[in-house]
């Protein structure tokens, strides 16, 4: 799963490692977070289906609610659906027409896995070890994500808030030493599938399901504090080695 993550790159950095021509207001508002978490407004980056004929695709970077809200629900509530697993994204019909033409990435600087350790002896709970997990090379990592459009039916239509935003991070069984941590890990793309991921126009599943049969970049990590396990910490030691 990924639950908790790092996102402290400055928006226009971002913008141009990801080829980002449009970036909203609240992107460039949002504050650096070394522990963003579910319901959090996290950055998306996707690219819209051009209106001429002739035009191209325009890469756009927009704040969504870490959390998918489908367009059919009647509120927003419940158990944020934060993830969602490679394995049914197809088949539930929480996440698959966004599979179909509502595809992004949600950029990262890293993450953070909690490896849970046996049970001792007249302990009521397992202690659990947190580790920051992050690209070889310092670049960002491109989360594969969702994304979805929301209308408040409560609001009027001449207000801005009326539509929402919101997103969740693909996950798949963990591999290349993570899954001595824990069982699942997001989807990093590597640079050469995010242009055929973002793209609106590939509106096959399968297809979109086979550009994340890829290997991802590689990944490194460290053991750090366990102050990263309450949301009230945030600060740049979290990301630092114990």
């Amino acid at each position: 799963m990924c639950g908790r993550y790092a996102a402290f790159r400055e928006a226009q950095d971002l913008a141009q490692e990801f080829a980002v021509e449009d970036v909203s207001d609240d992107v460039l508002d949002r504050e650096a977070s070394w522990n963003v978490a579910p319901t959090d407004g996290v950055r998306v980056i996707l690219d819209r289906a051009p209106k001429e004929p002739d035009a191209s695709l325009t890469r756009e970077m927009h704040l969504a609610r870490w959390g998918l809200v489908p367009s059919w629900a009647k509120a927003i509530g419940g158990a944020p659906m934060f993830n969602a697993r490679l394995e049914t994204l197809a088949t539930k019909p929480a996440f698959a027409k966004s599979l179909g033409v509502r595809r992004c990435v949600v950029p990262a600087d890293g993450y953070y896995e909690w490896l849970t350790h046996p049970l001792e002896a007249g302990a009521k709970k397992p202690t659990k070890t947190p580790f920051f997990i992050h690209s070889e090379d310092g670049a960002s990592l491109a989360f594969a994500g969702l994304y979805s459009w929301w209308r408040d039916a409560s609001k009027e239509d001449d207000d801005p808030a009326r539509w929402v935003l919101s997103t969740t991070i693909v996950t798949t069984a963990a591999r290349d030493g993570l899954e001595a941590i824990h069982d699942r890990e997001p989807v990093v793309l590597p640079t050469a599938s995010i242009s055929g991921w973002l793209n609106p126009l590939l509106t096959s599943p399968d297809e979109a399901l086979g550009l994340l049969d890829v290997p991802p970049p590689p990944l490194i990590w460290h053991e750090v504090s366990t102050r990263v396990g309450s949301v009230r910490n945030n600060d740049h030691g979290l990301i630092s080695a114990v």
